[in-house]
């Protein structure tokens, strides 16, 4: 039998910060079972690559101090702050309750220590956008709320998720619903929503409108998918990738598309701004369930394994699955047997399970570069390419 270099990377395996490549050498009937998984994917989203596209990687975009059209820049965040200064206060603003503990539980995540990492791709594309369409890459007061409607709706779902999942902590702060209570947590969620949707209303473009309460939806329906599980084999990763795109993915990628809407009328350029979120949000979400095999508590800021204790099969666990066949059960039975969680996660640390859903991870980023890079070269676009890569190399 031979075995085939199919892939290469680095993971975080440690709770001290450093980082350890590695060459990953994968037998022969592996590569099977791996190529089975990926027919699922593509099946899920045939506008990704064809499996024999698989077959090879590099890094999905590389760090550079000058960007692609030749401007300097430091970094992506910072490139996308300068237009969202205030961001927490403006939704603050967009926040007006007059009861005070309401007040409270509302603004409780509104507190600038998130990583903003979505309003910061909207604001970046919204410039990308404008700067292809007619080379004014000023962000428009309408695509600047785009940014703050697309905070308050990650918020508000991560209010209710927390409920759902009845978790303890987020952020390394306590849940809302730890503190208040599930009936107020869920209160609280809902009126974020309720204050993104009237904020999202006064832009009064009925098309962004639309978009945009597709993610709403979809957060539903992911949501359901969780709830659910596969037991045929071969559906499982289509299942897990499709609960993917529409709990993380779908905003991101309407987001973007929003944006582009309200700056350009090219509906090609509103398709790059789309599958650009899709495939960044997908990739992100996939390091997320690495960082919870490879990670500590005290740098995601909430429990790892987390997702096992939850009875939730992801990326690792399913690749995982095609080393340890006794996983299936388990995965049946949602790890609810005493010793399942441990147990999972040991085959996933002894499996190539990590290593293959980063590598999938890359795959998703390299496909976010192709569709951004056919965009006019802008500092924004360039830096859109480098977040692909922070997606790919983050820690927390």
């Amino acid at each position: 039998m031979y075995r085939c270099h199919l892939l290469h990377g680095s993971v975080n395996k440690s709770c001290n910060g450093m980082r350890t490549s590695a060459r990953w050498i994968v037998p022969n009937h592996l590569l099977v079972s791996y190529f089975n998984l990926v027919k699922s994917l593509t099946s899920a989203f045939p506008n990704m690559y064809s499996i024999s596209r698989f077959q090879h990687t590099t890094s999905a975009a590389c760090c550079c101090s000058k960007t692609r059209s030749g401007e300097k820049y430091t970094d992506p965040f910072k490139l996308g702050w300068r237009d969202l200064k205030g961001l927490y206060e403006d939704i603050r603003k967009e926040l007006l309750i007059s009861t005070t503990e309401l007040k409270e539980m509302s603004e409780y995540y509104f507190d600038g220590k998130g990583k903003a990492f979505r309003p910061i791709i909207v604001v970046l594309m919204a410039r990308a956008c404008n700067s292809h369409h007619d080379n004014s890459r000023d962000v428009q007061a309408s695509q600047r709320s785009i940014a703050l409607i697309a905070e308050m709706i990650h918020t508000a779902s991560l209010v209710h998720d927390d409920v759902i999942d009845d978790a303890r902590s987020r952020r390394g702060k306590h849940t809302v619903n730890k503190i208040w209570g599930e009936k107020k947590a869920v209160l609280a969620g809902d009126l974020i929503l309720s204050a993104a949707s009237i904020a999202l209303a006064r832009i009064g473009n009925t098309t962004v409108i639309s978009i945009l309460t597709q993610v709403i939806e979809d957060l539903v329906r992911g949501e359901f998918l969780q709830l659910g599980s596969k037991e045929n084999e071969n559906e499982r990763f289509a299942h897990y990738l499709e609960k993917t795109f529409k709990k993380t993915a779908s905003l991101i990628a309407n987001s973007c598309k929003a944006v582009s809407v309200l700056g350009c009328p090219d509906p090609v350029v509103h398709e790059i701004a789309y599958q650009y979120g899709k495939n960044v949000g997908i990739a992100f979400q996939l390091i997320d369930d690495v960082l919870d095999f490879t990670s500590c508590s005290d740098q995601m800021g909430k429990p790892t394994s987390a997702d096992l204790k939850l009875g939730l099969a992801t990326g690792p666990v399913l690749f995982a699955c095609q080393q340890f066949p006794e996983m299936n059960a388990m995965i049946m039975r949602r790890f609810s047997l005493p010793g399942d969680v441990d147990r999972a996660r040991q085959y996933v640390l002894q499996s190539d399970g990590v290593q293959q859903t980063t590598y999938l991870a890359q795959r998703y980023c390299h496909e976010a570069v192709r569709e951004i890079s056919k965009l006019r070269p802008s500092p924004e676009r360039d830096a859109l390419i480098q977040l692909s890569e922070i997606v790919l190399t983050r820690d927390k």
